[in-house]
């Protein structure tokens, strides 16, 4: 699967392409919107973007997660050779003290993932704070070559603005064509 990022300048135009793509038979799971405009996309009943496309949760929370577990190890094998509860410290309080640091990275990392935005999205950050429309559509391999070509034929006012795989892989930006 690919993920395609197309551009648009208005709502009506974003409106007119997420009823073509259901027509084509691409389902409405596979397609989001991203915009300043959340009233009028839940008005005309198109999918906006999800808190995962929207926000840097996953990313910080991975980020997060990593830390905690390297701090951890670090606390763990400090207490492996300074031993300040006695040599005959069981290993379940070791993997307890790795997993609650673990977790308490993780959840500062999300925490810290809702408060900022999607670094993939941050290509598109002065395009959406302009008004326009960030379609987001999800297409098969089969799909791919057929949604660019309805999107060419139908939508020439739409700009193919990156390609990305479906994957969700945080670390990996967007590339912007």
């Amino acid at each position: 699967m690919k993920c395609l990022y197309y551009l648009t300048s208005s709502i009506e135009s974003t409106d007119r392409i997420s009823h073509d793509l259901h027509d084509a038979g691409v389902s409405d799971w596979l397609v989001h919107v991203l915009s300043k405009n959340e009233a009028g996309l839940y008005k005309r009943h198109i999918h906006s973007a999800n808190y995962i496309e929207r926000l840097d949760i996953l990313r910080d929370g991975l980020v997060g997660t990593a830390t905690g577990f390297g701090i951890s190890v670090l606390v763990v094998l400090y207490l492996l050779v300074a031993e300040p509860f006695g040599p005959n410290m069981p290993w379940p309080a070791y993997l307890a003290i790795v997993a609650v640091l673990s977790m308490f990275g993780a959840w500062v990392g999300g925490l810290t993932g809702i408060a900022s935005e999607n670094k993939k999205m941050n290509l598109f950050h002065d395009d959406l704070e302009s008004g326009k429309y960030l379609i987001i559509i999800y297409a098969r391999k089969t799909e791919e070559e057929k949604v660019k070509e309805l999107m060419s034929r139908l939508h020439p006012e739409s700009d193919l603005a990156g390609v990305d795989s479906n994957f969700y892989n945080p670390f990996k930006t967007v590339q912007r064509i």
